[in-house]
């Protein structure tokens, strides 16, 4: 799974989960174990909740955040 924050129009950004980066011709992106950058649950979404569907006119933009398993370089600079 690929960690990211989804950038909502007129909303609060919210992490979540995607099983792989959508396709350029997606309509709607499919979101896992969404909540807000501080892990409390969208007020708009009820508890039971672990997936749902995000229509790409309503994304501002996503960023991907680096997964777990990445190696950090480490480099010297002068």
């Amino acid at each position: 799974m690929i960690t990211v924050i989804v950038h909502i129009r007129n909303e609060d950004a919210f992490e979540c989960e995607i099983d792989e980066m959508p396709s350029p011709s997606s309509q709607f992106i499919q979101v896992h174990n969404p909540r807000l950058r501080d892990g409390k649950d969208l007020h708009y979404l009820d508890e039971e909740v672990t997936s749902m569907l995000v229509p790409w006119h309503r994304i501002n933009f996503v960023q991907i955040l680096p997964s777990g398993d990445v190696e950090e370089v480490v480099s010297f600079v002068r």
